[in-house]
């Protein structure tokens, strides 16, 4: 698992494991977002599975699929909105954390 700092409160990664969910809640996140649609790729966990292990590490979990090459509007609403809520640090993944990273941006500028 590769973090990358966006700022302080928002980190990207590519796609996690539900046994990697203990490992995250150790450093110290309080949230996974997943932007990753269910069956993009091969022996991908389902979003069901992660939040799963998401809750038995005491984190929050919120699934925001975005399709490649495409940034929707409504889920940087949905992450800005995750965002004024958050209580710690987020960690946002898809196949790269590219998505995230893009999505993050447009949740910023959204009025």
């Amino acid at each position: 698992m590769s973090i990358r700092s966006i700022d302080p409160s928002f980190h990207v990664t590519g796609q996690i494991s539900p046994s990697q969910l203990n490992e995250i809640a150790g450093l110290g996140f309080k949230t996974v977002v997943c932007m990753r649609p269910d069956n993009e790729g091969f022996r991908q966990p389902s979003f069901d599975e992660v939040a799963h292990a998401a809750q038995e590490a005491g984190l929050e979990a919120h699934y925001l699929p975005v399709v490649p090459g495409s940034m929707p509007l409504d889920q940087a609403e949905k992450l800005k909105s995750i965002l004024g809520k958050q209580t710690g640090p987020i960690l946002a993944y898809c196949a790269s954390g590219q998505r995230c990273a893009a999505v993050y941006d447009m949740a910023k500028r959204a009025p």
